[in-house]
C-alpha cells in the first residue's frame, strides 16, 4: 500500500499543471520562424526532398524535367512510376482484384511477404462488394478468403466483425463501421499499396514533402480527404 501511494503520489506530479510547465517552454510563433530562417538547407538535399516527393506522388514528367533541369537523379527507375500510380488508381477505384493482379505482375513478392496488405487489399475487396450490393457474394467470399485469416489473427478478426457488419444495416449510415465506405477508406488502402511498392523497389517509403510542410505549418492541420461513397454507387 505504501509503494502504491508513492507510485500514484508520483504520477500525480508528473501530470500536474506545474510539472508540465517547468517541463517545457513555450515557443511563439516567430521565434519559430525565426529559427526556421536560420536554417540552412543545401541545395542539393532540397532537390533532393523535391524529387523524392514528385516519385513517391508519382508526377513522372514533372520528375523527369526536374531530373534534366536539377541534375537529381531519382532512387528509382522513373518507368516504374507509371505502373505503380496504375496500380494506386485500381485501388482508389475499387477495382481491388485488378491491382492485386498488377502487383503480381510487378513483384509477386510483395503480396507474399506481406500478409496485412494482402489483408488490408482483401478487406477492401469485401467492402467493395457489399457496396455494389451483392450481399451473397459478400458473405461466400468473407467466409472463404476472410475468415482463415481470422482464425490466425485476432486484428484481422476484429476488422472482418466490422466489416461484415455493414450487411446489418439497411442504411450504412446508422452504422458504426460505415466510414469504411467513405473515400477515406479506398485512399488509406491505396497509400499503404503504393508504400509496400516503393518499398520493393528500394525507395523511402512515403513522401518527405507532406511532412515538412507541416512541421513549417503551426496552424493548420492535414486536411482530412473524406467523403461516403454510398452502396451501389
Amino acid at each position: 500500500m505504501f509503494l502504491s501511494r508513492i507510485v500514484l503520489r508520483d504520477l500525480d506530479s508528473i501530470d500536474s499543471p506545474a510539472s508540465m510547465a517547468t517541463s517545457k517552454k513555450v515557443v511563439t510563433r516567430d521565434e519559430w520562424e525565426r529559427k526556421l530562417r536560420d536554417v540552412k538547407i543545401r541545395k542539393e538535399d532540397m532537390n533532393r526532398l523535391v524529387m523524392n516527393f514528385l516519385v513517391t506522388e508519382g508526377f513522372v514528367d514533372a520528375a523527369d524535367k526536374f531530373r534534366v533541369e536539377s541534375g537529381t537523379q531519382p532512387d528509382i527507375d522513373l518507368a516504374t512510376i507509371t505502373d505503380r500510380m496504375e496500380v494506386k488508381k485500381a485501388v482508389q477505384s475499387g477495382n481491388v482484384q485488378e491491382a492485386i493482379e498488377k502487383i503480381n505482375d510487378l513483384n509477386p513478392t510483395i503480396l507474399d511477404t506481406n500478409p496485412e496488405l494482402y489483408f488490408h487489399l482483401q478487406q477492401q475487396k469485401l467492402i467493395e462488394l457489399i457496396r455494389a450490393g451483392k450481399i451473397n457474394e459478400a458473405l461466400e467470399f468473407a467466409q472463404e478468403e476472410l475468415a482463415p485469416r481470422g482464425e490466425e489473427n485476432q486484428a484481422f478478426l476484429e476488422e472482418i466483425e466490422k466489416t461484415v457488419a455493414l450487411l446489418v444495416f439497411e442504411d450504412v449510415k446508422n452504422c458504426p463501421y460505415g466510414e469504411l465506405l467513405d473515400v477515406s477508406q479506398r485512399l488509406k488502402t491505396a497509400s499503404e499499396v503504393n508504400a509496400a511498392i516503393l518499398t520493393s523497389q528500394s525507395h523511402e517509403k512515403g513522401s518527405k514533402a507532406p511532412q515538412s510542410v507541416e512541421d513549417v505549418d503551426l496552424d493548420s492541420k492535414p486536411a482530412e480527404r473524406k467523403g461516403s461513397i454510398s452502396p451501389n454507387q
